[in-house]
């Protein structure tokens, strides 16, 4: 069983949101100047969304890869400062239109090509550190690699359309591309070796200054992406043309007449539990190395899973499948070691998840915003919270705080209760009330998402789920999350006992 995550609190900041000169948050400087303002503001937990390689919609929960980092996030000042990119050449880009607002059309349209560049004058492949770097990650970075090569060989096609020989692996195949595309293939292995140099350097900074990482992986893969490409037998596709026969998704509710259809293909865990879940082992191993906490999007799918057949237009026709509960939780818990978990539990009751989560030790998560709208025992109020959770503002896919507790969305009764719980005396107040009333309850960890420390409005929110253009866009400006918020932060840890240095 997982022990307890130590008494603290955090912020959920995604690395594309920090500022940068470049469109989009990286590895670079304002990512050691954010793990100082965590440290003065006392906070213990920097938590990021998905790291993977993100496609159409820019989602990082839809990845090429369960295990590649995303090459957006390759600082290009570091590679200026190897001499692999010159300032005039960066200059010559077009990075964005507005500071606040990752503009993604530019990012990949400049990015790629700057990063070719660095590739064609590095010397990596005469360093010991790639080759140990490769030999390390062989499990998954030669498929990854010749996936993405192969995409721009099929002009960015999905893989379900590729030629028959490729798209069915074929040895002869998979020989003939390797020797064709050799120089293509070893273009996305300097990106990933980058990437993963940087961010242990990030990571080795923050744990310098006592604040751990925590990661966030979706529980399924994408069906454009190369773990279902080189890995068809672990999910459940067509035998014979390896299309999928049931997706993932949720089904209707009280925010969705129609459920979500996610589309990702499901796992086939009769098979996974034949391999005592090797892929899994290896995914969470490897996450384990990038993060020091956990926490697993969709936990309940762990459990039970909601399958839809594939070609549905929407997750009315689907049905509950029962998952591998703790068979797999035994093999996660093998392959992280004493790295820990969280449980995003969060969705349709089950008793059964329940059991697991007290089985495990693996907390649960608690949301603000969901507490004020059911009776007085709702398990999302503070005065209902067990001390092996973690308690929520909101998450990315909910509305922002300032946004959400508006007067003119809430019911009057839900307006008066509000009031009442947090002892909010005007609509003012509400935002800061909530943020006491986290950092003050029994969870053994609070964290708040970024936008709700500078308290955005909407405009602000990371996604809206079901829609496509608008999400993972938001940025923070330079010097905004300054004294004020630091200050603030650091006095909610000290008054409510959620410091970690000694006293």
């Amino acid at each position: 069983m997982k022990t307890m995550l130590k008494r603290g609190a955090g912020i959920l900041m995604p690395i594309f949101s920090l500022p940068s000169p470049y469109g989009i948050g990286t590895f670079g400087k304002s990512a050691y100047e954010f793990v100082d303002a965590l440290k003065r503001a006392r906070q213990n937990y920097w938590q990021v969304l998905p790291m993977g390689p993100t496609s159409y919609g820019d989602s990082p929960y839809q990845s090429f890869s369960a295990f590649a980092g995303n090459p957006y996030f390759i600082d290009l000042d570091t590679l200026k400062e190897e001499k692999l990119l010159t300032q005039e050449e960066i200059d010559a880009c077009f990075w964005m239109e507005k500071p606040e607002e990752v503009k993604y059309d530019a990012v990949h349209y400049y990015r790629f090509p700057l990063l070719r560049k660095a590739f064609e004058r590095s010397l990596h492949k005469e360093t010991e550190e790639y080759a140990k770097f490769c030999e390390k990650n062989s499990y998954w970075l030669p498929d990854y690699s010749l996936y993405m090569a192969l995409k721009k060989h099929f002009e960015d096609r999905e893989w379900l359309t590729w030629d028959e020989d490729i798209r069915l692996r074929a040895p002869e195949a998979i020989k003939k591309y390797e020797k064709e595309l050799e120089e293509e293939i070893d273009y996305w292995k300097f990106l990933q070796y980058k990437f993963f140099e940087q961010w242990e350097k990030l990571q080795a900074y923050a744990a310098e200054n006592a604040v751990k990482i925590v990661g966030d992986i979706p529980i399924y893969v994408a069906l454009d992406g190369a773990d279902v490409w080189s890995h068809p037998e672990l999910f459940q596709l067509d035998e014979k043309e390896l299309t999928p026969v049931r997706v993932a998704g949720v089904p209707p509710d009280a925010f969705s007449d129609e459920g979500q259809l996610w589309g990702n293909p499901l796992y086939d865990w009769e098979t996974m539990e034949k391999t005592d879940f090797a892929w899994w082992r290896e995914r969470m191993k490897a996450s384990a190395e990038l993060y020091d906490v956990i926490r697993i999007d969709h936990f309940i799918g762990v459990v039970q899973y909601y399958s839809i057949p594939y070609g549905a237009k929407d997750a009315k026709d689907g049905k509950w499948e029962k998952g591998p509960g703790r068979k797999l939780t035994d093999a996660i818990n093998e392959a992280v070691g004493t790295t820990k978990i969280i449980a995003e539990d969060l969705g349709i009751f089950s008793q059964d998840v329940k059991d697991l989560l007290a089985e495990t030790g693996y907390p649960g998560m608690k949301i603000i915003e969901f507490a004020f709208s059911g009776d007085r025992f709702n398990e999302h109020l503070p005065h209902c919270y067990d001390p092996n959770s973690v308690v929520y503002g909101g998450t990315h896919d909910n509305e922002t705080l300032a946004g959400y507790f508006k007067a003119e969305k809430r019911q009057w009764w839900e307006l008066q209760y509000i009031a009442d719980y947090l002892g909010a005396a005007h609509q003012s107040e509400v935002v800061d009330k909530v943020f006491r009333a986290a950092y003050g309850s029994v969870a053994s960890v609070a964290i708040f998402q970024m936008q709700d420390v500078l308290k955005l409005d909407n405009w602000a929110r990371m996604n809206t789920p079901s829609t496509v253009g608008e999400n993972w866009r938001w940025r923070m400006k330079p010097g905004q999350f300054g004294d004020e918020q630091t200050g603030y932060l650091s006095w909610l840890v000290d008054t409510f006992g959620r410091f970690q240095d000694g006293r």
